[in-house]
């Protein structure tokens, strides 16, 4: 067996600014060729860990640290960062802070170009990690008028070119709709099969990942590795359940038909799992004598948009005549391919952008003559880049920032913004400088900047992306318990976990237009719709498809019913 080319031994580390360790006694080998996942619940050490894998610890953020860390047989320490990453490729959650080219291509090339690569191989390179991502007919483009999902594939491409030993990738799925993130997996796989480099993938979407094959999964909590087993073994157990981290959607419902979940079944694919035929019985039984959820009353329409059409300056058409309706008091999702208009639907909805024509009324009342502020005192928006949205240092005077534009007295300021900081998780860093969160804790503060305010209607994009399932179930609760007293909540998401377990209706976009609206379970169970909308198969409709029950679609639908009931006995 070779040797490793990740080595840990008993290594901890504590920032400058912290007051305790963020990674205690962390022993840790993973060889070449080796595919494997490391998850945890946010603040649990698993971006530290990567920065220590990829040379950004010691040699960007300071701390104090025992132990050693190598990587290619060296250690980090002894090693300048340029010389690590000829080792290590990483792609970084946040891909805007990891461009440096004014084009795609430029950036894609960078390392090439480090590397004093000429023509014509550069050029060829170039495209042929372009074609391998998907971004080929952009390589002209400037990275930032990419969508979230095209600037990760761009990242990708990045370090597709340069020959490492390590591709490690930080929250790969956080902005891709669901078949781009299944082709994301599947390509890092081959990828890591072709070149035998180590892939190191840090995720908190587990069902995902698992598409293919992972060696082995890393469960880290509260700095310190909890298990390191096979993914068989992992879902065979109940550390995921007690560390915040969801479960696949096949392996719940399995166990709500008495189905027992051991490793030596393979539950690490529902495709591959073994069934009995008293497994497939005891599912079948489940649905029968579970009854469907009684029909919500319809309410009146309290945002309704007709043929509404949108085309940036540069000609290209966003939007072709989007109509619908949203009821008061909904909670609806919004889906669809990266660039198919979802995002440019809710901006023209707050007022960033005007549309060429249509009509957008709010309670009967047409939109069009009011400006942002004014569309704001109804309407919220969380963005998806957290980074666009903060403008104070403190974490609290960012969520009090609204209540204190509106002129909100400091009394009812400081226990609006303590409630919502306890419900958004934030209240442990209430004191905190905005400057020192991860991403995922930056995404929370700009939720909670939007929450305190109590708009009619909110607008989330991506508003669990990276979160683990403790804060993504607090903040969707929130919402949810906001949602029950008439506030109208929609959500842009990539996450068909999300969309299943909370939404009624989803709105399916696909190239600037809307394909489908409709239940939740309809659209998930419908192929055509499924691939139009570059969504992904609910592995639930896989189980029932394998249990032998006909109709699928309502075995989803009862499933995500029975889920809502359960979450609040």
């Amino acid at each position: 067996m070779s040797d490793p080319i990740i080595q840990f031994d008993h290594f901890s580390f504590q920032y400058h600014a912290q007051a305790e360790p963020t990674l205690h006694d962390i022993t840790l080998s993973i060889r070449k060729g080796e595919k494997v996942l490391i998850c945890g619940p946010s603040g649990c050490g698993k971006s530290t860990l990567a920065h220590c894998i990829n040379g950004l610890i010691p040699h960007s953020y300071r701390g104090e640290s025992t132990g050693r860390v190598s990587v290619g047989g060296r250690e980090t320490k002894d090693t300048s960062l340029f010389e690590i990453s000829r080792t290590v490729g990483t792609v970084l959650q946040d891909t805007d802070g990891q461009f440096v080219g004014m084009t795609v291509a430029e950036d894609i090339a960078f390392a090439l170009e480090n590397d004093c690569v000429v023509d014509p191989a550069l050029h060829e390179r170039v495209e042929k990690a372009a074609r391998a991502v998907g971004v080929e007919t952009h390589l002209s483009h400037a990275p930032g008028d990419l969508s979230g999902g095209q600037k990760q594939r761009v990242s990708l491409a990045g370090i597709l070119v340069d020959d490492v030993e390590v591709l490690l990738f930080d929250e790969p799925l956080a902005n891709l709709d669901p078949a781009t993130g299944k082709a994301a997996i599947e390509l890092i796989d081959e990828i890591g099969q072709q070149t035998g480099a180590a892939v190191v993938i840090i995720e908190h979407r587990l069902e995902d990942v698992l598409h293919r094959h992972m060696d082995r999964v890393i469960l880290m909590g509260g700095g310190r590795i909890l298990a390191d087993v096979t993914p068989d073994e992992l879902l065979a157990g109940s550390l995921l359940k007690e560390n915040g981290i969801r479960e696949p959607l096949y392996v719940t419902a399995l166990k709500y038909a008495g189905v027992p979940i051991t490793a030596q079944a393979h539950p690490d694919s529902i495709e591959h799992m073994l069934l009995s035929e008293s497994d497939k019985a005891a599912v079948r039984d489940w649905f029968c004598r579970t009854p469907p959820a009684p029909q919500s009353p319809e309410r009146e329409t309290q945002l309704a948009v007709k043929d509404l059409r949108f085309a940036y300056d540069n000609g290209r058409e966003a939007l072709h005549g989007i109509s619908l309706s949203v009821r008061k008091g909904e909670l609806g999702a919004i889906v669809g391919t990266n660039g198919a208009g979802k995002s440019t639907f809710c901006k023209l909805i707050c007022g960033f952008e005007k549309q060429q024509s249509g009509t957008i009324a709010l309670s009967g009342c047409d939109w069009a003559s009011l400006s942002i502020k004014e569309r704001a005192d109804h309407v919220g928006y969380v963005m998806q880049n957290p980074n666009q949205m903060i403008s104070q240092t403190l974490i609290f005077d960012e969520v009090a920032l609204g209540l204190r534009t509106r002129g909100a007295a400091e009394d009812e300021v400081k226990a609006r913004v303590e409630k919502t900081l306890k419900i958004c998780g934030l209240w442990p860093f209430r004191s905190w400088p905005v400057s020192a969160l991860s991403f995922g804790q930056k995404k929370r503060v700009t939720i909670a900047a939007i929450l305190v305010l109590e708009p009619e209607i909110i607008l989330l994009d991506e508003p669990t992306a990276g979160q683990d399932y403790r804060h993504y179930t607090e903040i969707m609760e929130f919402l949810l318990d906001l949602n029950r007293r008439g506030v109208t909540v929609l959500m842009v998401t990539h996450d068909m976990h999300l969309m299943l377990e909370y939404a009624r209706r989803a709105f399916v976009f696909s190239d600037g237009r809307l394909i489908a609206d409709a239940p939740c379970a309809e659209i998930l169970t419908d192929d055509e719709i499924i691939r139009r909308a570059s969504l992904k198969e609910t592995s639930l409709y896989t189980l029932a498809k394998r249990c032998g029950i006909e109709d699928a679609r309502a075995f989803v639908a009862r499933f995500i019913d029975y889920e809502r009931e359960a979450a609040h006995r």
